[in-house]
């Protein structure tokens, strides 16, 4: 089933769904399998996914997708869908550069937000504007950020337990901590974002990536490079 959408959020991203639809049946074929499969504890989120209408096998369905890039509109949508942590209020969700040695995070959502929050994001050039709305689609107001790389972001969740990133090698012990699967059915073209806000140590059933889920519209996934810290500097060298 297609996530339902309030008549604000319709009016404000319609521009953005009908340019965005250009890309989302290439960005679906452009995403890759990990290899090797994240291994965790998946029993919860594999239940939250089947109880929304998808068909995602959250076990075997990892996509290879670590950094991002805009559809040709610009812009995007982030949905907060669940937040199930002990750091729930304290995670705060956003953005960052790919190719940065280390990187600024640029805040989508702060701590406070909760399931049912969202945002528009919107890039002109290399500035990036961030417009915020509760579950309730009440406006939070807006940040814009300078010097963000539309064609090559990535995620990143800070909290408590830690600072994580999409991109493993920035993690502790080069470990996955968030989590890409491709939307299913209505929902095709289209991303899920699932975190997790302790450093990843299963069999511990502590990893189960659903600390936080965000459903992500009108961003199509960069090709993976495998990357090392020592590989990184040489870079800025």
């Amino acid at each position: 089933m297609r996530l339902q959408r309030p008549l604000q959020h319709l009016a404000i991203a319609s521009a953005v769904v009908v340019i965005a639809l250009l890309g989302f049946t290439s960005a679906a074929r452009a995403a890759t399998p990990r290899i090797p499969q994240v291994p965790f504890c998946y029993g919860s989120l594999q239940g939250y996914l089947n109880g929304i209408g998808e068909t995602i096998d959250v076990a075997n369905d990892q996509v290879d997708a670590q950094v991002w890039k805009t559809t040709i509109s610009g812009n995007a949508t982030f949905t907060v869908m669940i937040e199930y942590a002990g750091y729930a209020q304290q995670n705060a969700i956003g953005v960052y550069n790919g190719d940065d040695a280390t990187p600024t995070l640029y805040q989508v959502f702060p701590g406070a937000a909760t399931a049912g929050w969202w945002a528009t994001l919107s890039f002109s050039g290399t500035t990036l504007t961030v417009s915020l709305f509760d579950n309730s689609n009440v406006y939070q107001g807006n940040t814009s950020y300078t010097g963000v790389d539309k064609k090559k972001f990535g995620f990143y969740l800070q909290g408590p337990g830690g600072t994580f990133y999409s991109q493993d090698y920035r993690n502790p012990g080069t470990k996955a901590q968030i989590l890409t699967y491709a939307g299913t059915g209505d929902n095709s073209g289209s991303w899920w974002q699932c975190f997790e806000d302790l450093p990843y140590q299963y069999p511990n059933c502590l990893t189960d990536f659903e600390d936080a889920v965000l459903f992500v519209e009108s961003v199509n996934p960069t090709p993976a490079l495998v990357q090392t810290w020592g590989g990184l500097k040489a870079i800025y060298r």
